[in-house]
């Protein structure tokens, strides 16, 4: 069952309680599928990995960004621009040679969600938003899979175990999203580059404990931790039996994000609009932000949008942005209401995708 270089590998399991040689082989059999290869998952990757879990699924869709080395441990500055699943899988093989990973560079969808996670045991949920969470549960669901969840904003994390033996779900603590761009990520507000380490490493002691069947997992309970203060609470919770997941649904109407905003522009647009020269472009970020890399126009922070409003009253064309498109669009939304028969845009996807169209 294992080779001479793996026992000395694994080592330090065989001789630890509870798990030893058994326990050692239960996590060499198991498959394990990783939703996503950023701060949370790079630090889940990289214990199951060492752990010895046999076969690891990475899907991430993402490339290496130079702001991502501040927490996503498993890449350098040599990774910038390449696929996050690729990079990760080639640098945790040489943590691990004895495991098999298997590379999904895509999104995750309704469409191939139900054609990969049969292929697993567990999956652990490493995504940033509320569309990926709500199709990972209900895919889970459909799949009769076991789901480690784990959550991050700022400084204080959330970690919990959902569709465990038939327990609740991610729908019985969160029967419905939050609005759509209500509640911002880590591009638009920051998070302490720890935090998703510990987060992490939870989501991974968790999935330890469910493959070697050892301790109490979170099932039925949602931890809440503060990095600045440690302080821990856990939420227990009931399974809601009235919650049916028959199918998989469209997760960005689910969550109220509109398919087609008419306040939205592409990349694409914006580049032939700047190339026109009738254009009055603001950028909403922070002044660090902008200072960190911009695409020009005027400056004005998101907070200063309301009582700068008059000195917009002679502009038209106006096309905001930010880091993502969340506070750019509240700000085009702000404007509009206030001029509506002004021609105002965001930028879909923000910097990042402007980025990304400008690689191509």
């Amino acid at each position: 069952m294992f080779s001479n270089e793996e026992k000395k590998q694994y080592n330090r399991h065989f001789i630890l309680d509870s798990i030893g040689l058994e326990g050692q082989k239960k996590l060499k059999k198991s498959k394990v599928l990783v939703i996503g290869a950023g701060g949370l998952g790079c630090p889940i990757l990289q214990y199951l990995t060492a752990a010895g879990v046999g076969t690891i699924g990475i899907i991430d869709n993402d490339t290496v960004d130079q702001s991502n080395l501040q927490r996503q441990i498993l890449f350098t500055t040599e990774d910038i621009g390449k696929p996050k699943a690729l990079c990760a899988a080639k640098r945790l093989s040489k943590l691990n040679p004895f495991i098999e990973f298997k590379t999904y560079v895509a999104f995750l969808f309704s469409e191939n969600a139900l054609d990969i996670f049969p292929e697993y045991d567990i999956i652990v949920d490493g995504s940033d938003n509320f569309q990926t969470r709500y199709l990972t549960n209900d895919a889970a669901v459909l799949t009769n899979k076991p789901l480690v969840f784990g959550a991050i904003f700022k400084f204080e994390g959330q970690v919990s175990v959902f569709n465990y033996k038939n327990g609740p779900t991610y729908r019985c603590l969160f029967p419905t999203p939050p609005s759509a761009n209500s509640i911002p990520n880590c591009s638009d507000v920051g998070v302490l580059g720890v935090l998703p380490g510990i987060i992490g490493c939870l989501q991974a002691n968790e999935t330890l404990k469910i493959i070697c069947e050892i301790g109490e997992p979170l099932t039925g309970k949602l931890l809440s931790m503060n990095a600045l203060t440690l302080q821990q609470n856990i939420l227990k919770f009931q399974k809601n039996n009235d919650i049916q997941i028959s199918e998989l649904i469209d997760y960005d109407i689910f969550c109220g994000i509109e398919k087609e905003n008419p306040l939205e522009i592409d990349s694409k647009q914006l580049a032939r609009m700047i190339q026109s020269d009738n254009i009055t472009l603001i950028d909403v970020r922070k002044l660090m932000e902008r200072e960190h890399f911009n695409i020009g126009g005027e400056h004005i922070p998101l907070h200063q949008i309301q009582q700068k409003l008059t000195a917009l009253e002679h502009k038209d064309n106006i096309v905001l942005y930010c880091q993502v498109g969340q506070r750019s669009l509240l700000a085009a939304k702000i404007i509009a209401e206030a001029y509506p028969d002004k021609n105002i845009k965001s930028l879909h996807g923000g910097i990042d995708a402007w980025k990304k169209e400008q690689q191509k």
